[in-house]
């Protein structure tokens, strides 16, 4: 099971490298990396691995930074979601057209005010997850040092160099 980014859709095949497809994986991208995540959490299902693909990781933004970004969501919401995919793909050559899909401003809020708990990744490891995480170096959308810091004490973290946020 794969989850969609913010503004996209049916975008898994760009992480075919990483992605490991079948019955017992659930994995997402971004916003859909919070999807996933919660998916799992709540889920009844056997679940043996999830994947988090730069996963939008903004709790350590500040009320400002968010507020702004939700200001200039709603002043102009079709500039707003081509600036931030173009900072998606900044050191990519993917063209993320193909995905496009309109982004809600509730879903923007939701990545945006996100807050991973370990205690919920404690959570998905007693019910025998195993997490992977992968992140850039290069992020230009969430600050992947800080995002590696708190991942990496309770999942595998992948942090690769020279990546954007799209891998």
């Amino acid at each position: 099971m794969y989850f969609s980014g913010f503004s996209l859709e049916n975008e898994k095949e760009i992480f075919k490298d990483y992605l490991e497809e079948n019955d017992f994986t659930v994995s997402g991208f971004s916003y859909g990396a919070i999807k996933a995540f919660e998916y799992a959490l709540n889920s009844d299902k056997r679940i043996d691995k999830l994947q988090l693909f730069s996963p939008a990781f903004f709790q350590t933004k500040d009320k400002k930074y968010k507020r702004l970004q939700l200001m200039f969501f709603n002043k102009d919401k079709e500039l707003y979601c081509n600036n931030f995919l173009q900072n998606v793909c900044a050191d990519s050559n993917i063209d993320l057209a193909p995905y496009l899909k309109a982004g809600s401003q509730k879903e923007l809020e939701e990545l945006l005010y996100y807050n991973w708990e370990k205690s919920d990744l404690d959570t998905l490891i007693n019910k025998d997850i195993k997490i992977e995480v992968f992140l850039g170096e290069d992020d230009k959308i969430i600050d992947s040092s800080e995002a590696f810091k708190f991942f990496k004490k309770v999942s595998i973290v992948y942090f690769m160099k020279d990546k954007g946020h799209i891998l």
